[in-house]
């Protein structure tokens, strides 16, 4: 029997660009608030293109989303259901219950992510795999992979390497793993900003590293504050992460002459390079390194799906080795067909594309930001200068109850992350970090305004 969804959906004509994106956000927001119950099974992508006069692929392209999410399940022979439990999950941030106005950070917007290109190409490489015949695949990752990302970062980064010096991981999170346990072990001392990303730091940690928390200001990591003989630093030179600025020309120079003073590596997070809306982008350390000093990390999470969990390390020689044997014992290789489709999409320049597609939509949703909590949150809230990326840091007063705050707004239907969640051994000044990767424009100015009430 053909499973028919009867929901009233408020959809753009047929042929609209907005027709995916509206499709989502309303199938996802009827699971969330208990309409479409768990446990429902919903039309297959055929009917419900054709219930909805839609193409087949604009409906595969939606339930691949909500299936990425985590908010329905496919059941081979049987069929697609609504997920049980959609709307309560305590794991974490990929897994928090959605509010009406999402300014958490981290996150971009996956609606807009091209579930047709990527379909297309990930058949292709399935008809490849298949004439090929199942055999383990390479440990740094497929080679058109690695070629294609050397490539991408030349053009989009300015950052010239060879496809022999990138190795891809699972997410940048891998990468961390790897580069803690092999050029930072026990006994050594690795310094980290303060606040900074703490999964980064967790995995130094759990190597048995001694962590050092370095402090940051307005000009990024405060060199002056960095121990004499550590063996590595982390830090975010495009942007720092949480608080947004980018690392100083004058403390580049002077990070470059302690490494080569102390003979330490650096570990450069490259989060938000791609997305950089004011002034040219400074190049990445990795590029002003005659020394082979710098292990460059990077990741696809932000410039197109978190779900796809690719990421990559850049090693300078000295460390190549070290890294490819640990990604060996890691896990062998990564999911060699995902790989195929990312360098695929990258050579076609479909990544490209998608890149500068978005930056003009995030970059029309930071002003937005900026422009209502001047408008709305003026003495509340101060938000600190950053060029890139895909939040803003903003400051409270200096008495402010933040865990009040948050928990005010979060009953307003707007969630936030407080600053302190990202301090490491200093207590962060109280402050909010408000991410617009997956809010629109237009709805920008109500969250503000809610969030202001919340601040009272």
């Amino acid at each position: 029997m053909s499973v028919v969804l009867e929901l009233p959906l408020q959809l753009p004509p047929a042929g609209s660009r907005d027709v995916r994106r509206r499709l989502h956000e309303q199938l996802k927001a009827a699971i969330l608030d208990g309409r479409l119950a768990p446990g429902l099974q919903l039309p297959a992508s055929r009917a419900l293109a054709e219930q909805l006069g839609l193409s087949r692929n604009t409906a595969m392209a939606v339930y691949d989303l909500l299936l990425s999410e985590g908010h329905i399940v496919s059941k081979p022979g049987a069929g697609t259901f609504v997920a049980g439990g959609a709307t309560k999950s305590p794991l974490g941030p990929a897994t928090r219950p959605e509010a009406a106005f999402n300014l958490r950070p981290g996150r971009p917007d996956a609606s807009a992510f091209p579930f047709d290109i990527w379909g297309r190409l990930t058949g292709r490489a399935l008809r490849q795999f298949g004439r090929a015949g199942g055999v383990y695949r390479e440990p740094a990752g497929h080679p058109a992979l690695r070629e294609a990302i050397a490539g991408h970062l030349s053009f989009a980064r300015g950052l010239a390497c060879a496809a022999e010096d990138v190795i891809v991981t699972v997410g940048a999170q891998q990468a961390f793993d790897l580069v803690a346990r092999t050029l930072a072990g026990p006994g050594k001392t690795v310094v980290v900003e303060d606040p900074g990303y703490p999964a980064a730091r967790e995995a130094f940690a759990a190597a048995g590293a001694r962590v050092v928390a370095a402090p940051v200001d307005r000009e990024g990591l405060v060199i002056e504050a960095l121990p004499e003989h550590a063996a590595l630093v982390c830090l975010t030179p495009s942007q720092q992460y949480p608080l947004g600025p980018s690392l100083s020309p004058a403390r580049r120079i002077a990070l470059a002459d302690w490494a080569s003073r102390n003979d330490a590596l650096l570990v450069e997070d490259d989060y938000g390079g791609e997305f950089r809306f004011e002034s040219p982008p400074q190049p990445p350390l990795r590029a002003q390194d005659p020394d082979g000093r710098v292990v460059y990390v990077g990741t696809f999470s932000q410039s197109l799906l978190p779900a796809l969990r690719i990421g990559f390390v850049v090693a300078p020689a000295r460390a190549r080795d070290a890294l490819l044997a640990a990604r060996e014992r890691s896990d062998w290789h990564g999911p060699a067909i995902e790989h195929a489709t990312l360098a695929a999409f990258i050579a076609e320049g479909h990544l490209a594309r998608h890149v500068r597609r978005m930056r003009r939509v995030y970059a029309e949703r930071r002003t937005t930001l900026l422009d209502t909590l001047a408008a709305h949150a003026g003495g509340r809230l101060e938000p600190i200068p950053a060029p890139a990326g895909l939040h803003i840091t903003a400051l409270l007063a200096p008495s402010a109850d933040t865990h009040t705050i948050v928990a005010r707004a979060a009953a307003l239907g707007v969630a936030v992350d407080p600053l302190e969640t990202y301090a490491a051994e200093r207590a962060s000044p109280p402050g909010l970090v408000l991410g617009f990767g997956q809010i629109e424009a237009a709805r920008i100015d109500e969250a503000v305004r809610l969030l202001v009430k919340a601040i009272g």
